[in-house]
């Protein structure tokens, strides 16, 4: 029964890692539920979550892989090499700041809000698109895109706050129209992508755990989260200007909304809402 679990997790961050709903916090929502059902959870979680990047960056890989061949064969000509290294600056300062105490932090408490957080983020898309329907986009990325791109991936470390979805109204928010926002978008997530399975790899190999990496159980969520994955990139691609947002916010803030009665109530185990303890004066 592990295996089937292991693949409903797969498909869950497969989906919503390109799906304007945030991996993180539903991957979160998806266990509390699954443990419901007598799902103890993978026997190496960090293997299980170092093949379940490695699914997603294969997705993007496959998607992406003639741009990505091009940037690598002309850095100088194509510019897109450059402008991932500026969006991914904000993200790496933060995390360089703050370091595990991010997940530590926000990972319990802060999570229905944080859903509702990415709900506004979904909003404000369609808001400000409608706002500005009669003005031209912009088709090309800048450094200036980039870098707003870049801040709102760094906001998006905290989880339940959507990585695509505050990326791209980063992107629309410079002026870029929205299939040009999106596939930056989802281009800018693999060096963060690589960066988490680069860095939970380290740890999975001090901890010895390269066996459970190749574990039936990891392996199929890592073919789960790619094929999905896949299908998400795919379907964001295709349909980005006649996607209403304001059903992908209606569904991230009903579920935010849910998560928070979980807090209230102590239902499947979350933690209740609480403030950080203030660090002592002097």
């Amino acid at each position: 029964m592990s295996i089937v679990f292991s693949a409903i997790v797969g498909i869950v961050q497969g989906l919503a890692e390109f799906l304007p709903i945030s991996s993180s916090g539903h991957i979160i929502v998806a266990e509390k539920l699954l443990g419901l059902l007598g799902y103890e959870g993978s026997a190496n979680p960090l293997a299980f979550s170092v093949m379940l990047h490695m699914g997603t960056l294969l997705a993007v890989a496959a998607i992406f892989f003639r741009d990505w061949v091009d940037m690598i064969l002309h850095p100088v000509k194509n510019r897109t090499l450059l402008l991932l290294v500026v969006a991914s600056l904000p993200a790496l300062v933060l995390v360089v700041l703050l370091g595990d105490r991010i997940d530590s932090l926000f990972e319990g408490w802060f999570l229905g809000i944080a859903f509702l957080i990415t709900a506004l983020f979904l909003v404000l898309i369609e808001v400000y698109g409608r706002w500005n329907a009669g003005r031209t986009k912009k088709s090309e990325v800048g450094i200036p895109a980039a870098l707003t791109m870049g801040v709102f991936q760094g906001i998006a470390l905290l989880p339940g706050v959507s990585r695509s979805g505050s990326t791209l109204l980063g992107g629309v928010l410079s002026g870029l129209n929205r299939k040009t926002a999106a596939k930056f978008s989802f281009m800018m997530s693999a060096p963060a992508i690589l960066g988490g399975f680069l860095s939970e790899g380290k740890k999975a190999l001090e901890m010895d755990a390269l066996p459970a990496m190749f574990s039936p159980e990891s392996l199929i969520g890592m073919v789960f989260a790619a094929i999905f994955g896949f299908l998400a990139i795919r379907y964001m691609l295709s349909l980005i200007e006649r996607i209403s947002f304001y059903k992908f916010a209606l569904y991230v803030g009903l579920l935010g909304i849910l998560v928070i009665i979980c807090q209230v109530t102590g239902f499947l185990g979350f933690p209740p809402i609480a403030l950080p303890a203030a660090a002592p004066l002097g």
